[in-house]
């Protein structure tokens, strides 16, 4: 696949806009030099569409379009729970956990974890998330972007990585997190554009005269199989979505790590001028989710049909690409390029709020705003570098990249939902516990791997999370029991916490719970 002069020019339009915008809306005014709280927080003033633009565009990036694309070719219609699922997720953030971070005024995850339980999980936690962020989520989205921009252009991978990452760190280097959120609507609004145009030309191709709905239904005559939501015990992808599980296991606890207690993500509900913009940001972001599976699964789906003998999975979206015309396809290239840039951006912001808040401002005291704000700046520089310099070395290949990220991760998430659960809505959890938690999920985690990895025990890796976080709540209720809390260390505030919400909130989760049960009837 190629790009005309036409698609390059598109792109080159779209790259020199996106940055200006980025400057134009973090502007300092009046020449007033900027605070931590503007850098890092955009200055608690967001917006409800931007907040829910920005949820999205931090999540979706290239490895999930291609590779959501890439599933929906071999697993189909069932893969779309991790976004349907999502939506219903975000929703109970906006209930039950945003009033209480936005009550302590919290600005961090590890700042939480220390006023709830000590100095020590702040220090474990704050270190961990550095680690986590630069080597595995900076640099799968420099690798994998990269694979994406040299399968659809036939760029050079190394020289692709080098790029993205210069421009995603130039683009929000003075802004900060305004920057990123402000320009995130025109990202996500070119994403949701290039996948709805992408995914209609493609069910067109295959309807003929018929038109798109003419093409949905020759796959859902063609392929019924690939329209199980819930997959049985026989299906060859049953380790990949394990049935009923979906719904009621592992999923849950994923999504609810990946949007509650997730830095890069929550961190813009954090910086909402208010807790009902935050509440309305979160509903608008649990709505787009709900179409993601147009825009990221669909295409896949399509390519049964339009491109049936892959060499692999993931060259699915791109196949689909090449069905666009000329000027078309340098739009939708530009909405993959908007992804990847978006997600890298959102996670460079966390990588430098953390570091600064968590860990330099804690070892020099009364720092001055300004050289907060400049240590911050050389943080992201230096997680941009890293990443670059330790993408190929670390990850390697797509398929491993994927794996990688999927089992590292999934080591630390049960741990760090019961610490944040517990934190947040049991007053006798202890940090004794909750490095129990931590400790314990990812020693047991590594057990049911090796068991895996050696053939003793198959274990579904959605099943494996469940049952790691069911034993490392057991196990950090004991502990907190057996060695409780010191008075004094309790300094989340849980008065004057309202869990009501507004008429619109509740109509929006009603709408989505509506939704997922039609959805999931339909197509059981």
């Amino acid at each position: 696949m190629s790009l005309a002069s036409v698609d390059l020019a598109i792109l080159a339009i779209y790259a020199v806009f996106i940055f200006g915008l980025a400057q134009w809306v973090s502007r300092s005014k009046g020449g007033e030099q900027k605070t931590s709280t503007d850098y890092f927080m955009a200055s608690k003033s967001l917006p409800w569409w931007a907040i829910g633009a920005s949820l999205i565009a931090a999540n979706i990036s290239a490895e999930q379009i291609i590779g959501m694309s890439g599933s929906g070719y071999v697993i189909g219609l069932g893969i779309a729970s991790y976004e349907w699922m999502a939506a219903l997720t975000l929703l109970i953030v906006g209930k039950f956990f945003l009033p209480i971070f936005l009550r302590n005024e919290i600005v961090t995850m590890p700042q939480f974890l220390q006023q709830r339980y000590g100095p020590t999980i702040r220090n474990v936690m704050a270190v961990f998330w550095l680690l986590l962020y630069v080597f595995v989520n900076v640099t799968s989205i420099l690798w994998l972007g990269a694979i994406a921009v040299h399968t659809v252009t036939g760029f050079n991978q190394d020289y692709a990585i080098v790029a993205i990452g210069v421009f995603a760190l130039a683009y929000q280097l003075w802004g900060g997190l305004k920057a990123v959120a402000l320009t995130d609507i025109v990202q996500v609004a070119l994403l949701v554009c290039g996948g709805l145009i992408i995914g209609f030309i493609a069910l067109s191709t295959i309807g003929g005269a018929g038109g798109a709905l003419a093409g949905f239904n020759t796959l859902l005559t063609e392929f019924p199989d690939k329209f199980d939501m819930i997959l049985s015990p026989d299906n060859p992808h049953y380790q990949e979505l394990p049935g009923i599980a979906v719904l009621l296991g592992g999923l849950w606890i994923m999504n609810i790590s990946y949007w509650g207690f997730n830095q890069y993500i929550i961190q813009r509900a954090l910086a909402a001028k208010s807790l009902p913009e935050a509440q309305k940001g979160i509903a608008f972001a649990a709505y787009l989710k709900l179409l993601m599976p147009v825009i990221v699964v669909l295409p896949g789906m399509a390519a049964l049909v339009l491109a049936p003998n892959l060499s692999a999975p993931d060259q699915a979206y791109p196949s689909m690409m090449n069905l666009l015309p000329v000027g078309l396809k340098g739009l939708v290239f530009a909405a993959l390029i908007a992804a990847i840039i978006a997600s890298l951006a959102s996670k460079v912001n966390s990588i430098s709020t953390i570091f600064t808040l968590d860990l330099y401002a804690k070892i020099k005291k009364d720092v001055p705003e300004h050289q907060l704000v400049t240590v911050g700046r050389i943080a992201a520089v230096a997680a941009v570098i890293i990443g670059i310099l330790t993408a190929r070395p670390l990850l390697g290949g797509f398929d491993q990249a994927f794996q990688f990220i999927q089992e590292f991760t999934g080591f630390f998430t049960p741990g760090i939902v019961v610490i944040f659960m517990l934190g947040l809505f049991w007053k006798r959890a202890s940090e004794a516990g909750a490095l129990t938690a931590a400790i314990g999920s990812v020693v047991l985690s590594a057990v049911f791997w090796w068991l895996q990895e050696t053939g003793q025990f198959i274990f579904p890796f959605m099943n494996r999370v469940g049952v790691v976080f069911i034993v490392s709540l057991i196990a950090a209720v004991v502990v907190s029991l057996l060695v409780p809390a010191k008075p004094d260390a309790m300094k989340i505030k849980l008065d004057k916490i309202s869990y009501k919400t507004s008429l619109g909130f509740n109509l929006a989760g009603v709408g989505v719970i509506a939704f997922l049960i039609l959805v999931y009837s339909i197509w059981w």
